[in-house]
Order: C-alpha cells, then sequence, then structure tokens
C-alpha cells in the first residue's frame, strides 16, 4: 500500500527517503503530516536539546542511592532514583 518518498529535509536542503514502512508506522499512530526534516537534522536537534539542559541531584527516597532530575526538587515531595521509578511504575501497572 505504502510506497517509498523521497522529501527534502527544510534544515540541510539534502533528499531523504520516506520509507514505506515509516509511512506505514506514522498512520499507525494517527499522524497526518509527513516529516519535514531528515533523520540526522531530528536527532541533531534533540541532541541539541539534551546538552542544554541542567540536570538536579538528589537523594532517591527509597533506596538512598542519587537521582539525577530535570527539574530542581522541592522537600515537599519525594524523589527516586530512575531504577527505583521504573519498578515503581511497573509495580503500578499489576
Amino acid at each position: 500500500m505504502y510506497e517509498d518518498k523521497t522529501l527534502v529535509c527544510k534544515v540541510c536542503n539534502q533528499e531523504f527517503t520516506f520509507t514505506a514502512g515509516e509511512q506505514e508506522f506514522y498512520a499507525e499512530k494517527g499522524l497526518v503530516n509527513e516529516p519535514k526534516t531528515c533523520k540526522a537534522c531530528r536527532d541533531a536537534k534533540k541532541a541539541n536539546g539534551r546538552a542544554n539542559r541542567e540536570l538536579f541531584t538528589a537523594v532517591c527516597a527509597n533506596c538512598g542511592g542519587e537521582a539525577k532530575l530535570p527539574f530542581e526538587p522541592s522537600n515537599d515531595r519525594p524523589v527516586y532514583c530512575s531504577k527505583c521509578y521504573a519498578e515503581m511504575k511497573e509495580q503500578q501497572g499489576e
């Protein structure tokens, strides 16, 4: 049903392929607009956004380990390290 399409990146003006598999994925997710940028430019934008993010350090309320957070924690709520947070989310899903 889908065929590969050649598109032009609005950032670097290079051609890139919008594959049939990618088109199917977009359709499954309800996305109607084609990508405007190539994967390399999307990845560079994501990496740039992460590089500028300030991380805050706190003590995990569960294990006492180090928790790195993208926000400054307040003392009125507990914070958890990535491992403990994932375990808690998994337990809530059951």
